[in-house]
Formats: structure tokens, sequence, C-alpha cells
């Protein structure tokens, strides 16, 4: 597979541009995927002019990739990072082009829960309340996956609190070639698309229930996630609309309830799970975080929370405890800065590594 796409960028290193250089030179080329056989790619370009500009350009560039050995199909999709000029006035009659607006109200669907293409395995990583780090093990988990080899999705369905965006440290806006599919980003090994990135980041979503549900179907079935292992959704704390939304309308492999050991916090994750097993919705096991605090100066361990809880109660349920991790300044840093923990070395690192092991031995991811 790496020597087939080393292949194809030395392809593209041949396609010229009518300004000079080649589309790999220039940084022209996105978002590239090779999967049985099957080539897909977006060339993106400085302005929507440039671009309509490039229709030659793609279409040489897809010629000259579906002359490779081993290649099957190719697809390159034309894109544009920076605005259009400002259109002249148009006839009253005459189409608005396409746009793409997040947020509408969800469409019908029948036949029970879908699969989203392309995806293998869809995780749910859901906490009772907020305040857990819940999207900080999202992030470090979806990282540890990708470490392990596999295709990692990361959604952030926290759709008032979009954090992964930061976490993940990237700001660009999602493209968006038809006005109908979103090209998602890439950060750390992970393909990741969020909220966030649509929208204004200081500016509040202020949506009732239904323009909830139809942002988390967009974000499911119009983003080009290509060909995943396993698809992370970070979703909202509670028991809400998007919950029921995800569960109801997506086939979901299995959830996942992080909660600290506090007593306040595991009795909201019951609630959680209880809500998955209404949903008939497995819970595949429970994340104890900030579990101990151990002094960098002296190494003492302290139980902060308490210990243990979240332990016990997966006992109770009996679903298993997929890892205990510590509580550490060196989180929270590298949550700020845009590099998970789990994208290094460390202990932290390893306890993700660990429960990313397991996943991966166990089939759920």
């Amino acid at each position: 597979m790496a020597d087939l796409r080393n292949e194809i960028l030395k392809v593209l290193r041949t396609v010229s541009l009518p300004d000079g250089g080649d589309l790999v030179g220039r940084d022209l080329v996105r978002a590239l995927d090779v999967d049985a056989g099957v080539v897909r790619f977006v060339i993106e370009a400085p302005s929507p002019e440039a671009a309509r500009a490039l229709e030659a350009v793609r279409a040489r560039a897809e010629e000259a990739v579906a002359r490779l050995a081993g290649v099957a199909r190719v697809s390159a999709v034309l894109t544009a990072h920076g605005p259009a000029a400002r259109p002249a006035p148009r006839a009253a009659a005459q189409a608005e082009p396409p746009s793409l607006t997040i947020g509408r109200h969800p469409t019908p669907q029948q036949g029970g829960p879908q699969k989203v293409s392309g995806v293998d395995r869809i995780l749910a990583i859901a906490s009772g309340k907020g305040g857990v780090g819940k999207s900080t093990v999202a992030s470090n988990l979806a990282v540890a996956l990708a470490r392990q080899g596999r295709r990692v999705g990361l959604l952030d369905a926290d759709i008032y609190g979009p954090s992964q965006p930061r976490m993940m440290g990237v700001s660009k806006r999602p493209a968006s070639p038809d006005g109908k599919t979103i090209i998602p980003l890439q950060a750390h090994g992970v393909t990741m698309m969020s909220l966030g990135l649509m929208l204004d980041e200081d500016k509040p979503v202020v949506w009732r229930g239904p323009m909830l549900m139809g942002a988390l179907q967009q974000m499911l079935g119009q983003v080009a996630w290509g060909r995943l292992d396993v698809l992370i959704v970070d979703l909202p704390p509670g028991t809400g609309d998007v919950q029921l939304t995800l569960c109801q309308r997506t086939q979901v492999t299995g959830a996942i309830v992080v909660s600290t050991p506090q007593d306040v916090a595991l009795l909201d994750a019951r609630k959680a799970i209880g809500m998955f097993q209404m949903l008939k919705t497995p819970v595949l096991g429970l994340i104890e975080n900030m579990s101990t605090y151990v002094c960098p100066n002296c190494g003492h361990e302290a139980h902060i929370f308490g210990h243990g809880g979240v332990a016990a109660e997966a006992a109770k349920l009996g679903v298993p405890l997929l890892g205990e991790i510590p509580l550490s300044l060196d989180v929270r840093v590298a949550g700020d800065g845009g590099t998970p923990i789990a994208a290094g070395e460390g202990p932290i690192a390893e306890a993700y590594g660990a429960i990313a092991r397991r996943l991966v031995g166990g089939g759920m991811a």
C-alpha cells in the first residue's frame, strides 16, 4: 500500500501546472486515499477561479494515476482554499451555486439503523456528566489506535462544546467542493471532523433538538470519511438528542463510558449506561479517568477523586474496566497545545496504548 502511494505521488509530480511547477511540488494534493485499488484525492487550488482553470490538470492527473499497475479506479476532486471573488449581479431567475448549511432538520430514514459508508466499526465515547475528561479520552484513544496501525476517524459530536479542533491542533475550515460533500481534515494519523470547524468558534450554538439531529446526520453521511477501521464519536455529556439520534439511526458497534471515580460522577455514568442498554447499544467497557495523581516532586500518590469506584461499577455491570488514566498536568498541556499525549511516550501514553491494544485484540476496533 505504501509503495503504491509513493508511486502515485511520483506520477503526480509529473503533472505540470499552467503557471509552472507540479501538483505535488506546489502542495496542491490533499486527502490521498488508496484502498483496494481505488484511489481518491483532492486538488486544492488557492481560489475557486484557480480551481476552475485546473480542470484539464485534474483530468490529466486522473489519467496518469489510472495507468499505474494496481490501480483499478481513480477519482480526483477539485476544491479551493480561498474565498471566491465577488460575483457579478445575477439575473433573478438564475440559480445560485450550491452552499453547505450545517444544522438543518434531519431527513427521513427508512429501514432502521444504517452503516456509515466505508466505516467498519463505530465506537461512541460517552459520559453521564461533563468535566470527566471524555473528549480528552476520545482524542487520545483515536491517536493511540492510529499508532496501532488502525485507520481511525474522529467525529466531534459534542455540538454545544466542540473541543477536538483545539486538542487535535487543527483550525482550517473543511472544504466542500460540491456544496454537499465535506472533506475532513487529518491530524496525528487520524481523519477528523468537528462542527467547531464549520462555525465561528466565538459564537454559541443555540439550536433545538431537530437541528442537532440534522447536524449529526450531516457529519456522518456527508463527510468523505474514506475507508476506516474505526470511527470514534465524541458524544456530548448526558442522555440527550445526539445520543438518541446516533444509536437509533446508525449501526454503532458499542459505547465506552468515561467517569472519574467519585460518587457524583458515577451516579450520572450509571444513567448513561442505562440509556445505552435501553437503546440496545452494547457497552464495551468503562474507563476511569483522573484515577490517581502522582506528585512530580516527591512521588506521593494521591486519590483526589477517590479510587476504584469505576472498577467496582464495571464488575457490578459485568463489563470490562478498559483502563485507568492518571491525573496529570501533562495531559492538559498536551491537549491545549494540539498534540494529544498519546502521540508521545511516557506512562500516560502507554496507558492509552494498552486500552487501544485491548480494543484491537478484542475485535472492537
